[in-house]
Formats: structure tokens, sequence, C-alpha cells
């Protein structure tokens, strides 16, 4: 196909923006703080950025790192690449340094784009990969740096945004990978997911359209961009439909109630625990927050007690989605006709994603039976960068396996019961953590957050754990909770003992780290 038929045609993530522009140019498309830019302006930024990328040699199948907190930065320059066809790497900015140096030889990085407050962090990554031969420095926090390594060429966005603004035309097929996207390793470096122009581009259409998204509406992004889910269930949905995006650089509660009523917020994503942070804040009570349409969560369980105080009080449609980065993400969506009727269930399918339930021998099993949460669509991966083995492994039988436990409901609706790493082994019996996790939630509404584990066990082999951290100014009698779970659990799944703590670790996007856990309290049930 020559170019002028692939420009007509394709699907590239970077056209969705020109396609807004073109429907919208004086919509208002970012704010960060004090600067505005409609559909027009930043169109217009991302080509000269684009086409100052193209000066530097970057082309079709090129690599660039991205190591930024959320910030307009780092949509135009993920857009600039898209327009490209260079692959942009984002870095998650909880990773050690020698995990972003694997990240960024693993993606064969032509360079890195990196905001000034975190340039000497990534000094010894980038001397380590010695293609990395562009830095492109962010304003960031506006802090100063040394350009070290010294022998690499340094330079600004805005000496790149002070390129042409002619529309940048380059082939880029619909298959061509759009991001690089590391998932969290727990033993080892984590792997490269191969994001595509088509599974992102009609991941971010599936989205919109099951959200009923809309021009009008106004979105909170305060999620770390360098995660797919708010990047591409959020910002590239909410640009495909010519809404506007509000960047947040992070959670804090009364900023974040501050915005949705300055800025009449009708979209909002967070973890449970945010929304909880934030109806207990002072400000509450005094905040405006009626203009918000729909509030979703992810990453954690959203307890009855929880659930029920968030529709009271914000007043919007809660919905809960569900998936992970191979599949760019949303797989399901817990729709807010759901969040009562079904507690504990992750919905139904979204739009162009079909979810089937498969036995260890590839069958699909029936309506109740437990197995792997198997997925097909044209919002799955390519595959993991340079690893055969895993990618054959995931897509197994013809299907993408996900590595979750669920079952169907008669009615259609997806029940998760657990990671296949997370089932615990305990006594001859498998038991699912989250199913002992929502049952703490109900036994004691004093806990904040509840995690279980199994610990190893001479006896038991894995003895079921809990982990709990209290509300502020609470206490947890261990005793007591675990007569309360004997009238809610059967008995092989009641904890052999709770561990109260006043917090539990975290990646950078809020999700609890098991593996952590489990290494620091391996010996709790060894004799003294």
């Amino acid at each position: 196909m020559d170019l002028s038929r692939n420009l007509i045609g394709r699907i590239n993530v970077g056209d969705s923006l020109t396609r807004s522009a073109a429907a919208r140019p004086g919509q208002l498309a970012i704010v960060d703080g004090g600067r505005r830019w409609t559909y027009a302006e930043f169109n217009g930024w991302v080509k000269r950025l684009a086409n100052g990328l193209s000066g530097l040699g970057y082309g079709r199948g090129d690599a660039l790192g991205l190591a930024s907190g959320n910030s307009a930065e780092f949509l135009a320059i993920y857009y600039a690449c898209a327009r490209l066809g260079v692959v942009c790497v984002p870095v998650n900015l909880g990773w050690r340094s020698d995990e972003v140096a694997y990240v960024l030889d693993h993606a064969r990085a032509r360079g890195l784009a990196v905001e000034t407050q975190l340039a000497g962090a990534m000094q010894d990554a980038i001397a380590k990969c010695t293609d990395v031969a562009d830095v492109i420095v962010l304003p960031g926090l506006g802090a100063r740096y040394a350009a070290e390594p010294a022998d690499r060429a340094w330079t600004t966005i805005e000496a790149l945004a002070s390129s042409s603004p002619a529309e940048p035309e380059c082939y880029v097929a619909d298959d061509d990978p759009l991001s690089y996207l590391y998932t969290s390793g727990t033993t080892s470096f984590p792997k490269g997911v191969m994001g595509t122009h088509k599974a992102i581009y009609l991941e971010s259409m599936s989205a919109a359209l099951d959200s009923g998204w809309r021009a009008e509406d106004r979105f909170a992004a305060m999620m770390p961009m360098f995660h797919t889910a708010q990047l591409n269930a959020f910002c590239t949905p909410a640009i495909m439909v010519g809404a506007t995006i509000y960047v947040l650089r992070g959670f804090d509660p009364a900023v974040f109630l501050e915005t949705i009523e300055r800025d009449q917020i009708t979209q909002v994503f967070g973890l449970p625990m945010m929304y909880r942070a934030a109806l207990d804040h002072p400000d509450f009570a005094r905040r405006d927050v009626s203009s918000l349409r729909r509030a979703v969560y992810a990453m954690a369980p959203m307890p009855d007690e929880l659930i029920r105080r968030c529709l009271t009080e914000f007043g919007c449609d809660f919905a809960l989605l569900f998936g992970q980065t191979e599949m760019s993400p949303i797989t399901t969506l817990f729709r807010p006709e759901h969040q009562l009727s079904h507690l504990g269930a992750v919905g139904t399918p979204l739009t162009g994603v079909q979810v089937a339930i498969m036995g260890p021998d590839g069958r699909l099993l029936p309506p109740g039976e437990r197995g792997e949460i198997v997925y097909r669509g044209p919002s799955t991966m390519a595959g993991y960068l340079r690893d055969s083995d895993a990618t054959e492994t995931a897509f197994a039988h013809g299907w993408f396996h996900s590595g979750d436990v669920g079952w169907f409901g008669d009615d259609g609706v997806l029940w998760f019961a657990d990671r296949y790493k997370d089932v615990i082994k305990t006594g001859g019996e498998n038991v699912a953590s989250i199913e002992v996790e929502k049952a703490i939630y109900a036994a004691d509404p004093r806990i904040a957050e509840a995690v279980v584990v199994g610990l190893p066990h001479d006896r038991w082999t894995e003895a079921i754990t809990a982990i709990v951290v209290p509300k502020p100014g609470e206490s947890i009698d261990e005793a007591a909770l675990i007569a309360s779970l004997k009238s809610r659990l059967d008995g092989y799944k009641v904890p052999k003992s709770i561990i109260v703590t006043g917090e539990l670790p975290k990646t950078s996007t809020g999700k609890i780290q098991k593996n952590v856990l489990r290494d620091r309290h391996a010996r709790h049930y060894e004799c003294p």
C-alpha cells in the first residue's frame, strides 16, 4: 500500500487527535495547571514535535522512552510518536534504576524524554544504555539538572517544538506498535507488551461507547499516565471523542474536590481508597460535586459499605473497569446498574471483546464453572516483545490467557475469583484470597485495607494469613475478627493469623504488592 492510501484508511491513534481537532478546533483539549490548549493548538504542538523528532532521525519502528509524571508534555510526546510510527515506551516512575536500564535496553530505545526533576535519577540508566543517543528534557517541575552523561545529545521539548507546523505524513500500519508497556515483574524483570495502533484505537472507541462519553465531558486525570489504565482507558478515549482532560500530578483529596467543583468535572478515575479519602476529607461537605456523571474505579475491589456510601454521597454513577495491559486494557465493565445487585462481580464484556472461561485442557466451560478467564478481540496485544515463549503460552488454544480465575453467572455477568498465583493451597484445599478479603471487610467496618496471602506452614503448607490496616484512630482485635469470620467463611478459609500494620506496600499505580508481603512475613509461623 502506498502512503496516500495508508493515510486515507489506516487505524492510527495519532489520527484520532487530528480528527477531533478538525471537528472541534476551538474545543478545550488539555488543561495543565494554568496552561490551556484547544484541540487546534494541541494538534499543532503535536505536529511540530513529530517533525522535530523526524528531524532527529526518528521514524517508523524506532523506540523513544518517556519518563514523566502526568503532564501535557506526556500526552504531546505520546501523540507525536503515534503520528510518526515511533514506539513510545513509558517509564514507570516506581522502577529502580536497573529496571529502567533493562527496559530502555530491551526496547532498544534510541532516546529518552525526561522531566527536569527526574533527569538525575535517570543518569545511571542512560549511561548503561549505549543505544540511548538522545535525551529530550521536558519542563516538569522546573528543577535544575546536569546534562549527564555528556556524551549524549541533549535537547529540550521547546527546541523540538520549533520545527515545521506541517502535517507529518508517514506510513504507519494498523498493526504497528504504538507502545511497549512493561508489566510489573515480581520475580524477574518485566515483560514488554506490544500495544498496536489497532488494539488501542479500537479499545478507546469501545471504552467511550460503553461509558457514554462525549465531547462535553471534562475528565480529571490523576492516576499515572505511564499506566495503561489512565492512558488508554481514559485519555485516548477522551481525545477520541473531543472531550477535555484536566491534568493532575497525582491524588490529593483537597485538590481533587476543588478541581471537581471549580472545573465542573464530569468523569473521574481513581482507586477505592482515593474515594474513601475524599469522602472522609473535611472539605467534602462544603464542595459541590454535582457535576460528576461517572466515577470509575479499578485495581482493587470496592467494599460493600464503601460503594453504598460513594453512591449516596457523590450522587453519580460508579463503574469498575476490569482488564489488563495485554488487552489495552479494558475487557469488562462492572456497570452502574450492577453495582448493588452483583456486589463483587467484575461486569460484562466491553464491546468488541469476547470473554470465556477455559479449563486446563483448553475446553471452554459453561456458566457456573470456575476456570481461567480468556479473551479474544482486536484490542489484544501483538505479543510480548522479544519473548516468543511467553507469547506462545499466553495465546495457547487460540485465546489470550489472563492468568485470572473466574466464572460466569447464568445472567452473563463475570465474577473474578483470584489470580492463579494468589490462590492459596492450604491443607489440600484451594482458597481464593479475594473471597477471604471480602469477608474481612464485611466483618469489621473499622478496617481500611485488607489483603490475604498464604504463608509457609509446616502443617497447612500455606497458612491463610490476613494483613489489615485499621482506619485512622481505630484498632483491631485480632481474636474478635477471627471469631467473626468463622460465621462468614468455611472453617478452612478462616485466616490462621491476623497481622495488623500501618500501611501496605503498593506499586506506583496503587496495586498491593502481595509478593512483598509474602517475603516480609515468610517466617511468621516459624517456631521461636
